[in-house]
């Protein structure tokens, strides 16, 4: 079963499970489309593989089974210019 990670892990914006934003590739990195296709150019920096929509999980399934909350960030060049500015 998919974790539903709650953000992107370049640009950590929010991607909520009913989130239409978000791609994931076979190992469920997670990417905003913005970060997906600019950044990495449709390739997941993680794995080499391609990244797809990340389906939504109906919302009466969500109580049984959570998105995750922990957030989730990696150290990609691409990535480098928006990690230097978090200010957490």
């Amino acid at each position: 079963m998919l974790i539903l990670k709650p953000n992107c892990e370049c640009c950590d914006v929010d991607l909520p499970p009913e989130s239409q934003n978000a791609r994931v590739c076979s190992f469920e990195c997670t990417f905003c489309n913005d970060c997906a296709d600019m950044k990495f150019h449709g390739v997941c920096p993680n794995c080499g593989g391609g990244f797809v929509p990340r389906p939504i999980r109906p919302t009466k399934h969500l109580e049984k089974h959570p998105a995750s909350a922990v957030r989730f960030n990696k150290g990609h060049a691409e990535c480098a210019s928006y990690a230097s500015s978090i200010t957490r």
